[in-house]
Parts: structure tokens; sequence; C-alpha cells
């Protein structure tokens, strides 16, 4: 829009030089002016909004456009989107890994195959306009669906109706309002903003309250590549010109996509995911029909952390849309920084925490309980067993936090994993006392992320793992583990594994205990060795 504006105004400018001494169009034609200026404009307003893959994406299709017409040349809008698309990745290779890179380019490729071999009159008038306007709009939702379940495993509903109300009042009231009052000085300028302020505030309230409708999202687990393709052909099949043959079966093909069931482990069995969240705590429990996440990973910044980074991203690539349980095993904000997020983001029944009565994420909860020693629960064959802390322990205030962590067991029969969140040399000398017969486990998630306070000898011996989890940051400030931790896992010829060197770790136990860590199944040659 403001490259179009730019464009006829020097046009128009360029043109009338003519009758003044200047005679500008003699020197040059007024196309290539305007071409030039819209180009110009182009590139100062995209520099302005942060050369996002967007408005890099705009900004040189404008530019082919623009030398094509300087050249005298036809281009394509196929070529053009094409030659845009060669010069993104040759300027930044690595914006191929962004979801914005394959959206914005997908929606603009959606919109030209949508509109390629219509033939008849174009609708006009503000009717045809409408009529365009939801063309369009339907291509786009339905183009898109396969990439937008590939990236992110869910679909907006409501997209439609949310982009015909906003796409209108960003571009013919937001910008222009803006732009006007960035330009005017004093007063009328102020006023001009504060319009375009209130437009924005408004539209994101409807945007909210649209977002909060039942069912304005749908989710899906992220697609195999069959799937994905049989999908995007579907999609393609649907948005061919009228007469194609049978243009709804491509519907059909949709269906294997948007109707898949999230993985499971099977009756008796259980599966442990370790997050990769830098230097917190964070797992994902499942049985064959429940989810408990323990721990919710650090915050790194307002409005990021390991809830809204991590866990959420990775239950909507899954699927999941619910957990059964939360457990938070202790205040400390390397396990709790991504509570919030993480309760606001999916339907969680109920929480188990050591926290405060008035803590945040306690009133945050649907359903709040305290951890004690001894509750009990089976799920779908599955033992949950908590051993720490001891229901006198919330009578002293001179404990630390780590002292209070929620310690969970959860077995089958055949395999055991022992959640230990940060408890320390006292609390492990206190179970053992208390409940060494329980404390055997096939894996043991390192107590305090393998800090010399804890992981005791006589601790290790009474639990004997064959496999410790050390859930840590690369180069973590506090040097966990502890080296000399560490050599005593190792010692006991447990197999050691590290979510800063494996990346997130899935761990499968039934009769065996099978592991794949993320980076290995996911290799990038940023890595290394």
């Amino acid at each position: 829009m403001i490259a179009g504006l730019a464009a006829w105004a020097a046009s128009a400018l360029w043109r009338r030089s003519f009758f003044t001494d200047a005679r500008l169009p003699l020197l040059l034609p007024a196309q290539k002016a305007a071409a030039l200026a819209g180009a110009a404009v182009a590139l100062l307003y995209v520099l302005l909004a942060g050369f996002g893959v967007p408005a890099q994406r705009t900004l040189y299709m404008l530019s082919v456009v623009a030398l094509a017409l300087w050249m005298g040349r036809l281009a394509a809008v196929s070529h053009v989107l094409c030659a845009a698309l060669g010069v993104v990745v040759l300027l930044d290779p690595w914006a191929v890994l962004w979801p914005g890179f394959w959206l914005s380019f997908g929606a603009v490729a959606v919109i030209l195959f949508a509109g390629h071999g219509r033939v008849g009159p174009a609708p006009s008038g503000p009717r045809g306009a409408l009529l365009l306007a939801g063309r369009t709009q339907w291509a786009v939702t339905a183009g898109l669906v396969p990439l937008t379940l590939l990236l992110f495993g869910q679909v907006s509903i409501v997209s439609p109706l949310a982009n015909a109300v906003a796409i209108p009042l960003v571009s013919f009231v937001v910008t222009p309002l803006a732009l006007a009052g960035s330009l005017l000085p004093g007063p009328p300028g102020d006023w001009l903003l504060l319009m375009a302020h209130g437009a924005v505030a408004l539209l994101a309230a409807l945007l909210r309250f649209m977002a909060g409708w039942p069912g304005a999202v749908w989710s899906a687990p992220a697609p195999q590549a069959w799937v994905f393709v049989l999908g995007l052909g579907g999609t393609l099949w649907m948005l061919m010109p009228r007469g194609w043959p049978h243009r709804w079966a491509g519907a059909a093909a949709l269906l294997p996509m948007l109707l898949q069931v999230p993985d499971h482990p099977r009756a008796g069995a259980f599966r442990v995911t370790a997050f990769d969240v830098g230097q917190g705590m964070a797992l994902l429990v499942e049985t064959a029909r429940h989810r408990l996440v323990y721990d919710t990973g650090p915050a790194y910044a307002p409005g990021a952390d390991g809830g809204s980074r991590v866990i959420l991203p990775y239950l909507r690539m899954r699927g999941v849309a619910a957990l059964d349980g939360i457990v938070i095993s202790h205040a400390d904000t390397d396990h709790t920084g991504g509570a919030l997020a993480l309760l606001e983001g999916v339907d969680a029944g109920w929480l188990a925490s050591s926290l405060p009565d008035g803590h945040p994420i306690v009133r945050a909860a649907r359903h709040h309980v305290r951890c004690v020693a001894g509750q009990h629960w089976e799920w779908d064959g599955v033992m949950f067993d908590m051993l720490h802390p001891t229901a006198a322990s919330y009578g002293d205030e001179g404990l630390k936090t780590n002292a209070r962590s929620c310690t969970l067991r959860v077995g089958n029969g055949r395999r055991t994993v022992l959640l230990a969140g940060d408890i320390e040399a006292a609390q492990e000398a206190a179970l053992l006392e208390r409940a060494r017969d329980r404390l055997r486990a096939d894996v043991l998630l390192a107590p305090h992320h393998g800090s010399g306070t804890s992981s005791t000898p006589a601790f290790l011996q009474a639990v004997r793992p064959e496999v410790a989890i050390f859930q840590v940051g690369y180069r973590n400030r506090f040097h966990h583990p502890k080296a000399e931790v560490y050599a005593r896992y190792g010692m006991l010829g447990a197999q050691r594994l590290r979510t800063d060197d494996a990346g997130a770790l899935t761990l499968d136990l039934d009769a065996a205990v099978d592991w794949r860590g993320y980076r290995r199944e996911h290799a990038r040659y940023w890595y290394g060795r």
C-alpha cells in the first residue's frame, strides 16, 4: 500500500513536470520514475518495520516488479514470487527455519494458485469485491491447513472471521492513521495516533474474545510425512478452478491429518519425556490414557518461560489438549517458571505441590492438593507414589524450599522411575530411614540437577539406577552436575543422560528401558560432535 501510494504520487508529479521548464518525462519515463520511487519507499518502510520475512517477501516482490517495469519486460507473477523467495534464502539461509517464512510465501502461493486458470469477467462493484475477498480468504484458510498443522499442531477455526475484521481494519484504518499521525506535528498528529491505538486495542479485545470461543482451535498431532503430502494434494485438488472433476473429494484427503489421535504407551507401560528447558526441571509422564507434568521449567524473561516456549509447543505438536495432573515439586523458579503459562494453555485436572496456599500458581489451579508422603494413585496399570515431603515438614518454617521437594515414584511392577526434585543430603537420609525399600528405581532423575549437596553414596546405593537423567543447562552458572557427583553415578554403572548434550530425552518403560534423544533423532549440522 505504501509503495503503491508513493509510486502513484511520484508518477503524478513527474508527468506534471512536463508543463514546467524541467520536462522530466523527456529524461526518464514516468513509469520508471514511479517504479523507482515505489521500490525506494518500500525499502524504507520495511527497514522501519524490522525487516521480518513477510516484509522482506513483499519488498523483494515489489523490487522484481519494479525491475521488470524499468527494463520493459513482463514478469509472470509466479516468477516474481520465486525470485523473492530466492533472494530471501540467498540473503538469510536460516530463514527456512522460521514458520513465518513458510506461512508467508505459502499464503501468497496459495492465492496465486487459487486465482490461476479462472475465466470470465472479474466481479465488479461492492458485491464483487466481497465475493473476491471471500474466495481469497477461503483459499488461504484451506490452503494453509496442512502447513499450520505441520508447524503448530493446530488450526484456527475462527481465523476467516478474524481476518475478515482485522485485515480491513489494519489496512484502511490503523495504518493510514498511524502514518498520518507520525507525519503531522503537534496535537493533530497525537490525536491520530491515539485513534490508531484505540482501533488496535479494540481489535485485540475482539480477537481475544473470539480466541476464547469453544472450538476456536482444532488440535491434532503433527502429521507424518505421507499424511502431510496426502493432505497437501487434497488441498490443491479442492482449490482447482470450477469445472475440475470432483473438487469436493480433495477434502477426504485431509481427514487422516485432521483426525489423528495422539500416540500413547500401551496399557501397563509408561513414557517419560525430560524436556530440554535449560537450567531447570520439567518432565511429562504418560500412561495409556493419562498424562502428568512434573515441574514446568524456568522463567527466561517476561513472557518467555519453559511452559510457553517448550512444554506447550510440544503438547500441541503431539495433539495433547489436556493434562490429568501437574506436580510442582517446590517453589524455586527453575521449577515453577512455566506453571502459569501451562495452566493457561491447557486444561489441567489438578495441581499437587509443596507451594504455600497464597502462591499465584496455587490460586490459578482449578484444584490444588499438597504433596504429602503416602499419597498413591494408579493410572492404566501404572502406580504413582509420593514419597516426600512429610505432612510435619510444612510446619517447619526453617526448611528451605528444596527440602519440601515433591518426590514421586512411578512404576508398573517391571520398571520404575524416581523423580526426586531438588532434595538434598538431609532429605535423602530421611528417605533412607523412612522408605528405603521403596527407593529402588531403574531410572533416577538426579536430585538437584546433580549438585554437590545431593546424590549421596548411600542414597545412590539404595536406588541403584540403571539410567540417570541430568536436567541441566549448557554451561550453567551452577556448574551442574558437579564432576564428583557425575563420576559417582558412573562408578555405579549407571548410564548418564544429559539434556544439555542429548536434548530432550524420551524413555519408554515396559519390560525394558528404551531411550532416545532429540538431537540424535533430529541431527543438525550446528550441533557439532
